[in-house]
């Protein structure tokens, strides 16, 4: 395969940026376009549910310092959405009135915030949180708030409820899930956050049901459920998970995924001559899995975008990592490898859920399918070991063993 002479790159987050650049590392000296409907230049967003919304700093983590895509000779057009893919013809058009051939085309457009279809959704003030202009608005509300309601209490909820309290307000979480985080962690490790929580003082409505956003032309007031209660707040935060942007994949014809998402193969290519997908936005064919996978985390991002690079240029390598995602919230610190079911896989715990400092394995047929870290640090390639090489190993071992030399990693 040739090497082309022009890639596309739609979506200037973490993905987009980290495959442009990952280009450029990897010695292609093609012209490279990047259209990044935002007016920034790539950034990563995990410090907006935590350092920018805790007001710890007024700006995200940049993917690039200043100038690195003029300086690489990347065409970074922030601000320039795309607004229509035509496959036949292999143009992208932008909402600048220009349209742009390319020889390879990347999609990592990424996801957005999604709503609840309720009475009220629509009322001003109701606030999601996913991009920068989203954290530090919501960081000003929340440092004027007396009552805060979060509705969802999955990562980015329970961070913005950890959030909101630092700033003094008092914060209601609800969510339809009897417990939370409960889908990714289970029962145990979701009743070490329940707690954690609690002790900061938030309150929690769990198996609770919106039925109305309240409010006026003034702005939201208060959350309605289904047994008539209702709470009143003067911010209200929708976190109920994010849906792949799609708009301009589905247009085009590109196959979708069950999930919504754009179905890729192994390598991340589309159905599409010389389309591929990477990020928030593909749904891609895990080999280790034995099926597809849609990841919305940062290392997801950050990898993809650095390993579809190579199969732009010619390649057709499968991605084959694990997904891995961080959280903090008060002085809890946790980190996740791996992909487990939670209600399914063997739960071995190595130290004491009530003391917040554990590493909690899920296991199937005696191999590690996934690692969740807290407030314990020490092990991380250790864990990462055991959960990539799939190594044989017992839980009594998991429990009182060293890791190292479990992971082979000694000496």
């Amino acid at each position: 395969m040739s090497e082309p002479e022009r890639i596309v790159i739609i979506g200037g987050g973490l993905a987009g940026a980290s495959a442009a650049s990952a280009l450029r590392a990897q010695g292609y000296s093609g012209d490279v376009l990047v259209l990044a409907a935002e007016p920034h230049r790539p950034y990563e967003l995990p410090p907006l549910s935590k350092a920018v919304l805790l007001g710890d700093t007024d700006e995200p983590d940049w993917v690039h310092e200043d100038g690195f895509y003029a300086a690489h000779d990347i065409d970074l057009r922030a601000g320039v959405a795309a607004t229509r893919i035509e496959l036949g013809s292999r143009q992208v058009f932008d909402a600048a009135g220009e349209h742009h051939r390319y020889d390879r085309l990347l999609l990592a457009t990424g996801s957005y915030p999604r709503s609840l279809p309720v009475p009220g959704s629509d009322l001003p003030g109701l606030r999601t949180l996913r991009s920068l202009e989203d954290s530090l608005a919501l960081r000003s509300a929340l440092s004027e708030a007396e009552r805060v309601v979060v509705v969802g209490a999955g990562w980015i909820g329970t961070e913005a409820a950890a959030a909101a309290r630092k700033h003094g307000a008092e914060v209601t979480v609800l969510d339809q899930a009897a417990a939370p985080l409960r889908d990714v962690l289970g029962e145990d490790i979701s009743a070490v956050f329940r707690e954690l929580h609690t002790d900061h003082g938030v309150r929690w409505r769990l198996g609770a049901q919106v039925t109305e956003f309240t409010g006026g032309p003034e702005g939201v007031r208060g959350v309605r459920l289904s047994d008539g209660t209702e709470l009143a707040a003067d911010v209200v935060l929708v976190a109920v998970g994010a849906a792949p942007r799609v708009a301009l994949a589905h247009a085009a014809g590109l196959e979708l995924a069950d999930d919504g998402a754009v179905r890729v193969d192994a390598g991340l290519r589309t159905a599409a001559p010389d389309v591929y997908a990477a990020g928030d936005v593909a749904a891609h064919f895990h080999p280790r899995y034995g099926r597809r996978v849609r990841v919305e985390h940062w290392a997801n991002a950050k990898h993809q975008g650095g390993h579809v690079a190579g199969n732009l240029l010619g390649a057709h390598e499968p991605y084959l990592r694990v997904p891995y995602f961080f959280s903090d919230q008060y002085d809890l610190g946790c980190e996740y490898r791996g992909l487990a079911d939670p209600d399914a896989d063997e739960l071995v715990i190595r130290g004491e859920l009530h003391t917040r400092e554990f590493i909690a394995f899920w296991m199937v047929r005696g191999q590690v399918t996934a690692a969740l870290n807290v407030n314990v640090w020490e092990h991380g390639d250790a864990l990462q070991a055991l959960v990539d090489q799939q190594i044989p190993v017992d839980a009594d071992r998991l429990r009182h063993a060293d890791l190292a030399e479990l992971a082979g990693q000694a000496g």
